[in-house]
C-alpha cells in the first residue's frame, strides 16, 4: 500500500543547495517512491531553455536516495550519502527536457543485500508519456564503515 510522503524533500536526500535535484516526494511503500521535478532556470543543468535528457539518471538516483532517506527516517535514522555504481542501461526518448516540465520519477528495488548494494527500475514520465527508463546498481555504505582513501601504499 503506498503511503503519502508528507516530508520535505531535504529531509530526505543528502545534497543541498543546487545539488539537490527533485522538487518533492509523492508517495512510497516498502519498495518504492514517486517523486517530481520541474525543469526551472535556476536548474543546476540548465542551458537554452532545457536540460539534457542525460539528466534523468540523476533524477533516477536522487529518487533513490530519497527512498532511502525516507525509510530511514522511518526508522528513525538519517539519511545517508550512497553510490550510483551504474546502469545497465539508460533508455531516454527525448535529448532534452524543456523549461517547466514536470517529469515523474518512479523507482522500484528489485533487490536489496545487507552489504549495502542494491538495484532499482526507474521511469521518467512527462503527464502519461514515459520517456526514460533505467535499472541502476547503487550503494548505501554502512553505519560506521570508513570510506577514507583506501590503500595509501603504492
Amino acid at each position: 500500500m503506498r503511503i503519502v510522503i508528507n516530508e520535505p524533500i531535504e529531509a530526505l536526500v543528502p545534497h543541498e543547495g543546487r545539488m539537490r535535484l527533485l522538487d518533492r516526494a509523492l508517495e512510497g511503500d516498502t519498495d518504492s517512491l514517486v517523486a517530481e521535478v520541474t525543469v526551472r532556470e535556476d536548474s543546476l543543468f540548465f542551458a537554452d531553455g532545457a536540460v539534457g535528457g542525460w539528466v534523468g539518471i540523476e533524477y533516477m538516483a536522487q529518487a533513490v536516495a530519497a527512498w532511502a532517506g525516507w525509510h530511514a527516517r522511518r526508522r528513525g535514522g538519517t539519511p545517508r550519502v550512497g553510490f550510483l555504481l551504474g546502469t545497465r542501461r539508460y533508455e531516454c526518448s527525448r535529448p532534452l527536457f524543456k523549461l517547466g516540465e514536470t517529469l515523474r520519477v518512479e523507482v522500484h528495488r528489485q533487490f536489496s543485500a545487507d552489504n549495502g548494494l542494491g538495484q532499482f527500475d526507474c521511469t521518467l514520465r512527462i503527464g502519461t508519456e514515459q520517456v526514460a527508463t533505467a535499472a541502476l546498481t547503487v550503494y548505501e555504505p554502512q553505519p560506521g564503515q570508513d570510506l577514507g582513501r583506501g590503500n595509501t601504499d603504492g
